[in-house]
């Protein structure tokens, strides 16, 4: 895998999730969805990520291994955009809009599966960067299904809590992901001298 194709990769999943944080964070707040509101927060994430990733692909492995490191913090966006509206959600139990939600989640995996198959291949090239890029990706796909779930079930039976449930799992995916690549990060770094 040269390292042009690696870049062109990385560029291409960072502009689709720009792009989809604006189509998913304006739906979240036009219907009132805590998950809808995570995953957008987990888009403006990934973007971020994947950005910051093309720069550091070039640099030493020490200096990677603390872009690794802050990527791990950043990671734990969705979970404080998530905790943030939590409270409201609670204090303010009006479920989303069943069909909006299904909707955009559908929209969010069709984006999120694509950018998981073209960072499949290069998850491996640059360690903790990398590999932070194509478990975001994952995890999105992941909670994008959750997300379609819980607007066909609050189609069903309207309430609060299957958003709420999957805003929780999102969270808890991202914790998760912020955990594995802060741990590659510190392995990635292992056995090297400190920079003067």
């Amino acid at each position: 895998m040269t390292s042009n194709a690696v870049r062109r990769a990385i560029a291409v999943v960072a502009l689709l999730n720009l792009a989809y944080f604006f189509v998913e964070g304006t739906v979240a707040l036009r219907i009132g969805s805590a998950s809808l509101l995570a995953d957008s927060a987990d888009f403006f994430e990934d973007a971020a990520v994947n950005f910051l990733i093309l720069m550091a692909l070039g640099w030493t492995t020490l200096a990677r291994r603390r872009v690794g490191h802050m990527l791990a913090l950043i990671l734990l966006l969705p979970a404080i955009a998530f905790l943030a509206t939590l409270w409201t959600k609670v204090t303010n139990p009006l479920p989303p809009d069943a069909f909006s939600l299904s909707i955009t989640g559908l929209g969010a995996l069709v984006i999120n599966l694509g950018c998981a198959l073209l960072l499949v291949r290069v998850r491996h090239v640059h360690g903790s960067l990398t590999r932070a890029a194509f478990l975001s990706a994952r995890n999105d796909a992941v909670a994008n299904i959750g997300i379609i779930a819980a607007g066909l079930i609050t189609l069903i039976l309207p309430s609060v809590w299957p958003d709420i449930v999957v805003g929780l799992a999102i969270a808890w995916m991202n914790l998760d992901a912020a955990k594995e690549v802060w741990e590659a990060a510190r392995n990635e770094g292992e056995g090297l001298d400190p920079e003067p």
